[in-house]
């Protein structure tokens, strides 16, 4: 048997059951939740990091990041178009991160 206690995808324990295992989950409270989501993005951002020189895990990866990020939002009561509307208005009025400017210092 391997213990995880960590918080995982909705259909894991589909995907479990269909391998013909046996599993012992558990819901989360409110606040359980959002601790979990929380420590869920520390270890996405972590295989991101990991599968940094490789193209396909690259994607993969930030898709997981990006699916935590919306399950953080909507743990804080906000919807996936509130957070990618706050992202736009954001970089419109701040810019984003695409030209790779290293802000050095300021006189």
């Amino acid at each position: 048997m391997k213990v995880y206690n960590k918080l995982v995808r909705d259909k894991i324990p589909q995907v479990i059951e269909a391998e013909g295992k046996r599993y012992d989950i558990k819901i989360a409270s409110k606040e359980e939740h959002l601790e979990l989501l929380e420590k869920k993005l520390h270890e996405e951002v972590a295989e991101f990091i990991e599968a940094k020189n490789t193209k396909d895990k690259n994607l993969e990866e930030l898709a997981d990041v990006m699916e935590v990020l919306f399950g953080l939002a909507k743990s804080l009561e906000y919807s996936e178009e509130e957070l990618m509307k706050k992202r736009y208005e954001k970089k419109k009025e701040r810019g984003g991160f695409d030209e790779g400017i290293v802000l050095e210092s300021v006189y």
